[in-house]
């Protein structure tokens, strides 16, 4: 007889954690402290009002971003020891690539430089200075594991997937559109969607992730100027946004991308275990 009971409680509970895990919806996917969605801050291209305007906004709400940079921009070199700062405080520090490179021949590309232009430069220059973009990095924070957001969306180098040459040296990388993940289950760690706000207010930036506490999912943010340089977000709508995760902790998980999608990556193993 208890045996009997024994069985039946581990058929009940092997019950309970196939469905908590299994639903294909998204819906059912577990956050830390039961928050209801993640959010990624992420800023590209390393841009000096990153460092004036946005960690300094990061750290006074107590928040963790993540700064994709691209080696070769100046700010890099002139202010290294404010990036390695950042990271020191816990920032993530992202491949951007060495140089940038997009595809020149697209619509509104006319600030392309010839040489670099990712239609002129094959998939095996691409891998290598990937590669060395990641050795640069970890000189500056010591690390190891890292994810990656590719220049413009833009994966053809000289007509070949340079993307898939790299795609095992990141626990994850942003590529395509689209600020709010569908269903975490289904989400591809090597193609996560990524929003790019320019010009938008603070209202805005707080439908985006009160949209994906709807849904049970994560907000990917890709920032470029705030208050200031290209592509800006203005300070005060930046701001909002922080003031609003920062006072809703129990809501929203804010993270780096490296922490989200490293757990995003355990919980879908873990639902891969339990489906077989």
């Amino acid at each position: 007889m208890q045996s009997q009971l024994l069985r039946l409680s581990i058929l009940i509970v092997a019950c309970t954690l196939a469905s908590s895990v299994f639903a294909a919806g998204g819906t059912s996917f577990q956050w830390p402290e039961s928050r209801k969605a993640a959010v990624s801050l992420a800023y590209d291209d390393a841009l000096d009002s990153q460092l004036d305007n946005a960690i300094p906004a990061l750290d006074r709400h107590g928040l963790k971003g993540s700064f994709y940079l691209q080696l070769s921009s100046p700010p890099v070199g002139k202010r290294m020891a404010e990036w390695r700062a950042a990271a020191g405080n816990g920032h993530e520090l992202g491949n951007h690539t060495l140089f940038h490179q997009c595809s020149g021949s697209m619509q509104g590309r006319e600030w392309v430089e010839p040489q670099r232009d990712l239609d002129k430069t094959t998939a095996a220059q691409m891998q290598d200075q990937v590669r060395m973009a990641n050795v640069m990095l970890a000189a500056i924070d010591g690390r190891h594991e890292r994810t990656m957001t590719v220049p413009c969306g833009d994966v053809l180098a000289e007509g070949k997937n340079y993307i898939e040459l790299v795609a095992s040296e990141f626990v994850a990388i942003k590529l395509g559109p689209g600020t709010v993940v569908p269903d975490m289950y289904k989400l591809d760690l090597q193609a996560v969607p990524v929003g790019v706000p320019v010009d938008v207010s603070g209202q805005q930036l707080i439908a985006w992730v009160q949209e994906a506490a709807r849904l049970g999912t994560m907000a990917n943010f890709t920032f470029h100027g705030i208050g200031g340089d290209h592509l800006a977000v203005s300070s005060d709508a930046h701001e909002e946004l922080l003031a609003y995760l920062a006072a809703h902790r129990e809501v929203y998980w804010t993270d780096t991308f490296l922490n989200l999608t490293k757990y995003v990556r355990n919980q879908q193993a873990a639902a891969d275990t339990v489906q077989e």
